[in-house]
């Protein structure tokens, strides 16, 4: 296996190594990273990893969101020196491009701007190599870069050329290609969308999800928690066929005659790959056989507004009721049924919360069931920060799903954590029976998660809760 260079777009450090590890899945290829942790951190802007040829080069840099380009790796070093020499070790992977060649030279860095002057020095440093072709900065043949790698130094601020020189790590190589799938985060931009609203999720988020669902022409998958649609696009846009539902046919909908769900996908050109979209609640569902998806893909309502908004709406709601009606009140809902007026407005099934905790657990539960083996499912989940373990995870999981992927998107004092699970079992399973979950009958032993009841957690401000009974307490006195 050869060595390659990925140079990163500064955005969402901890999804990387996930989608890089599902592309590499969804083509059926191995991609190698280094045992070092520090080697596979995910928060640096550069990684070095192993692959078998540079096609799955191009197939990474097609799909990956999150890649700018791959170099073809020749070395790096904490010093010039120290890389000069490792690149000289490398002769025979450059020596047969210096006859006549085109090429030309990038000097770049992360988390600095280097000087005119010194980008000119860094660039005659390699007169060794001895290239004899065109220097030729518009249509080259080949792409030669150097890029130096700078200690993050956020909420410090400095001159522009401060501590010029003083990088931590510096890496050299040949472009192999630039990634093109980073223009799809305009494409797919909500502010652009014909039909969005206030919880629409933003493009580049999407279609990270997209990509972790292995999204391609021949695929089902299945969003239960629909809303406007941001998960259908990218996942239609990428060849799968997608289903849809809500419990609140109206927020698929919208107000026009054609649904808004498909009046956007028409923007994108999916609309066919739509298959349809229902409504119903995903705990009273219609799906008489399990095994349809290859996999299930949706942000669950808690909720937190995501474009326009940093607050929560409504949380999830399933049906039922919160508390059962007197016999008056009945007594005329069984007339109503029974003998509906002309001139009655449609029912409209009274709903209760739906903890999301709970939710969780559920979801997991129709994803085993509804899932082919070897299908995933691709959700959110917002926890606490401060109370957060990574046995909060594991706390939904059923026998058959296996978590593959865990990556936070932060934002401070809570955040949203994309979670992948696989399901690794190919024997049957019943749907489930959705119980509502007696709060008294809980394992008082058990440790809470973090996500449990994140919407109340959310109104109040994340205390905790010994705070938030003395706060009580001090209010009533």
């Amino acid at each position: 296996m050869s060595k390659y260079l990925v140079v990163f777009a500064q955005a969402h450090q901890e999804f990387r190594v996930p989608e890089l590890e599902s592309v590499a899945q969804l083509n059926n290829f191995k991609i190698s990273l280094s045992d070092e942790p520090e080697e596979r951190d995910p928060s640096r802007p550069f990684m070095i990893i192993e692959l078998e040829s540079e096609n799955h080069v191009r197939l990474l840099a097609k799909r990956c969101i999150l890649i700018k380009s791959i170099y073809e790796f020749y070395g790096r070093g904490s010093t010039y020196e120290e890389l000069h020499i490792r690149n000289r070790a490398k002769r025979q992977m450059w020596e047969r491009y210096i006859p006549e060649t085109s090429f030309k030279f990038i000097v770049a860095a992360y988390n600095h701007k280097i000087p005119q002057h010194r980008q000119k020095e860094v660039v005659e440093s390699f007169a060794y190599m001895g290239f004899m072709g065109k220097i030729d900065m518009k249509t080259p043949e080949i792409t030669l870069g150097c890029f130096e790698e700078y200690a993050t130094r956020n909420g410090h601020t400095r001159e522009r050329h401060e501590g010029d020189g003083d990088f931590l790590q510096v890496y050299f190589g040949r472009l192999i290609e630039e990634g093109t799938a980073r223009p799809l985060v305009q494409l797919f931009d909500v502010k652009k969308r014909s039909y969005f609203g206030n919880t629409s999720m933003e493009a580049e988020i999407s279609l990270l999800m997209a990509n972790q669902t292995l999204a391609c022409s021949g695929k089902l998958i299945y969003d239960p928690f629909m809303g406007t649609g941001s998960m259908a696009y990218p996942v239609a846009y990428f060849g799968a066929q997608v289903m849809g539902s809500d419990i609140d046919g109206r927020q698929m909908r919208g107000k026009q005659t054609t649904p808004g769900v498909f009046r956007a996908a028409s923007q994108y050109g999916v609309t066919p790959r739509i298959i349809d979209i229902c409504t119903f609640d995903v705990t009273n569902n219609p799906w008489r056989c399990g095994g349809l998806f290859d996999a299930i893909v949706t942000d669950p309502p808690c909720k937190y507004c995501t474009l326009f908004t940093d607050g929560v709406r409504a949380g999830a709601k399933r049906l039922g009721r919160k508390k059962e009606l007197d016999a008056d009140r009945l007594a005329l809902y069984h007339e109503h049924r029974t003998n509906p007026r002309p001139d009655d407005s449609p029912y409209i099934p009274p709903t209760r919360p739906y903890e999301l905790s709970d939710l969780a657990v559920d979801l997991v539960l129709l994803a085993r069931y509804l899932l082919k083996p070897g299908g995933r499912l691709v959700f959110f989940l917002p926890t606490v920060t401060d109370q957060y373990e990574e046995v909060d995870i594991y706390t939904m999981l059923c026998d058959g799903m296996e978590v593959i992927a865990n990556s936070l998107q932060d934002f401070g004092s809570w955040g949203r954590r994309l979670v992948t699970i696989h399901k690794v079992t190919s024997e049957l399973y019943p749907p489930p029976d959705f119980s509502i979950r007696d709060p008294e009958m809980k394992d008082e032993t058990q440790r809470v998660p973090a996500h449990q009841h994140f919407r109340e957690k959310y109104f109040q401000g994340f205390k905790k809760t010994e705070e938030v009974e003395a706060a009580n307490l001090s209010h009533l006195l």
